[in-house]
């Protein structure tokens, strides 16, 4: 099990997240505190709290997915 952390700061940032995670075969999370929604649900995402840092868990590998996560790691 891969776990990143991010930054989304809106919902241009949150649509290009989720459209590369939807291409992804494999199931991936992002929580906050004990709130755990589906990575591919811009709704559900966008009902976090995107002030806060996100934790991205995944299980499978995808190049795409990567870059995305590389481009709003929290450093």
């Amino acid at each position: 099990m891969n776990e990143k952390r991010i930054r989304l700061s809106g919902t241009n940032e949150v649509r290009d997240f989720v459209r590369v995670a939807e291409k992804c075969d494999f199931d991936i999370d992002i929580s906050y505190n004990r709130v755990v929604v589906d990575a591919k649900s811009f709704l559900g995402i966008l009902a976090m709290d995107l002030n806060q840092e996100l934790t991205v868990t995944y299980v499978g590998r995808d190049a795409r997915f990567e870059n995305v996560l590389q481009r709003y790691a929290v450093a």
